[in-house]
C-alpha cells in the first residue's frame, strides 16, 4: 500500500484520533478502509459483498443470445455502494495531487494566503474539469451521439455503456468527496459557502440526469460546462504565474468568449432535445423501465437548466462589467508636495554646485555670509 503524507503544520506529532492528526493522516486513513474493500475480493467468504462496491451492476444485456453485444447497464440501488468506494479513492487522489505536485508548485510561487487558497481550488478543479471533459469526448465519439443525436429522444430510456455508468459514479463521487474536503483542507469559513453551494449543484444536477436517464443528454451538457469553466480556472492560474499583462489577457479573451459560448450552446441543445425530441415522442410514465417522458419532467427540466444557465450568464457579464469599470477608473495621485520637495532639493543642489566651482577660502566667506542674520530681521 502506497502511504500518502498527510500536510504539516508543525514538526510536533499531534495526539493520536485528534483533529490534526487526522488532517495529516486522512489519506492514509481512507487508504487503509479501501483496502479493506480490495482485501475482500480475495476472501471467498467477503468477495461478493466486497463485488458489490466495486464493480458496476445492473446488467441488462442477453449474452448468451449473442456473446458479442456490448454490454449494457440501468440503475439501481447498489450504485450507491459503487459510489462509496470511489469516493473513497477520490479523496487519495486529491491528497496525493496537492501533497505531491500543488504543494511543491505552490512553494517555488510565493503566493500570498489568499492567492494560495485559490491556486489549490482552481489546480484541483482543472484536473476534474479535462480529465472528465476527455472522458465525455471518448464516449461521445465511441457512441456517436453527435452523428445520430435523434437517438437521445427516439431511443429513450436508453441503456448505458459500462464507461457512461462508470463516468457518472465518478462524477457523484467526485462532488460528494468536496464536502469532507473542506474539513481536510482547513477551509476558510467565509470560503465554505460557496464552495457547499458549488458541490450541492453539481451533485443535483448529475444525480438527477442519471436518476432520470438523461445521461447520453448530460454527458454533452457535461462537456460544454467543464471546458468552459476549465479554461477559466486555467486563465486565473495564468494570471498568478505569468507576469506578462498581454498573455493573462489573452487567456481570460479566449476563457470569457469559450464560457459564453457554453452557455448559450447549452440552452439551445436543451430546447432542441425536450421542446422539439422528446414532445414529439409518446408520452410515458414507467418506473420500472426508467421512461419519464411527461411535460412535467420536461417543464422542470428545461426551466431548472434555463434558470441555472441564466444566472451563470448574468453573473459572468455583471463580473465582466465590473472588471471594466475598475480598468477606466483613473488613478489620481497627489504629487504636488513631491514636487515642491524636488524644487527644494534642486535649489539646494544648484546652490551647492556653484559654491563647488569657488576656491575653499571663498567658499567658506560664502557660506559665513548665508548664516548672517539678515538686516531686514534685525
Amino acid at each position: 500500500m502506497v502511504t500518502v503524507k498527510g500536510r504539516k503544520s508543525s514538526s510536533k506529532n499531534p495526539p493520536i484520533f485528534s483533529h490534526e492528526f487526522v488532517i495529516q493522516n486522512h489519506a492514509d486513513i481512507i487508504s487503509c478502509v479501501a483496502m479493506v474493500f480490495v482485501i475482500g475480493l480475495m476472501v471467498q467468504v467477503t468477495s461478493p459483498w466486497a463485488y458489490m462496491f466495486i464493480a458496476i451492476h445492473y446488467n441488462v444485456t442477453n449474452t448468451t443470445e449473442d456473446p458479442t453485444a456490448v454490454i449494457k447497464y440501468t440503475t439501481g440501488w447498489k450504485d450507491a455502494c459503487a459510489v462509496f468506494f470511489y469516493f473513497l479513492i477520490t479523496i487519495i487522489m486529491h491528497a496525493v495531487l496537492q501533497e505531491y505536485i500543488f504543494d511543491k508548485i505552490s512553494k517555488r510561487l510565493h503566493l500570498s494566503k489568499v492567492k494560495l487558497s485559490k491556486f489549490n481550488e482552481s489546480s484541483q478543479l482543472i484536473v476534474f474539469y479535462l480529465s472528465s471533459v476527455i472522458w465525455a469526448i471518448d464516449i461521445i465519439i465511441r457512441e456517436n451521439i453527435l452523428l445520430n443525436i435523434w437517438t437521445l429522444w427516439e431511443d429513450y430510456p436508453a441503456p448505458m455503456t459500462a464507461s457512461l455508468k462508470l463516468f457518472f459514479i465518478g462524477q457523484l463521487a467526485y462532488w460528494l468527496h468536496c464536502y469532507p474536503e473542506l474539513y481536510f483542507q482547513r477551509v476558510k469559513k467565509e470560503d465554505i459557502l460557496q464552495r457547499v453551494l458549488h458541490a450541492t449543484i453539481g451533485l443535483i444536477y448529475t444525480l438527477a440526469a442519471y436518476l432520470f436517464n438523461f445521461q447520453q443528454f448530460a454527458v454533452i451538457l457535461l462537456t460544454l460546462h467543464y471546458l468552459g469553466d476549465a479554461l477559466l480556472h486555467s486563465a486565473r492560474l495564468v494570471h498568478f504565474i505569468s507576469q506578462k499583462e498581454k498573455r493573462t489577457k489573452l487567456s481570460f479573451l479566449v476563457a470569457n468568449s469559450v464560457y459564453a459560448f457554453a452557455r448559450v450552446a447549452t440552452l439551445a441543445f436543451t430546447f432542441v432535445v425536450f421542446l422539439y425530441g422528446l414532445r414529439n415522442q409518446e408520452y410515458k410514465f414507467d418506473y420500472a423501465t426508467g421512461n419519464f417522458n411527461i411535460p412535467t419532467v420536461q417543464f422542470l427540466a428545461v426551466t431548472i437548466i434555463s434558470l441555472f444557465q441564466g444566472y451563470l450568464l448574468y453573473f459572468f457579464i455583471a463580473k465582466q462589467i465590473k472588471r471594466a469599470r475598475e480598468n477606466a477608473t483613473p488613478v489620481v495621485v497627489k504629487t504636488k508636495p513631491k514636487q515642491k520637495l524636488r524644487k527644494r532639493d534642486a535649489g539646494k543642489k544648484s546652490a551647492l554646485s556653484e559654491d563647488d566651482d569657488l576656491p575653499e577660502v571663498d567658499q567658506a566667506t560664502k557660506k559665513n555670509l548665508r548664516n548672517r542674520p539678515s538686516a531686514k530681521a534685525k
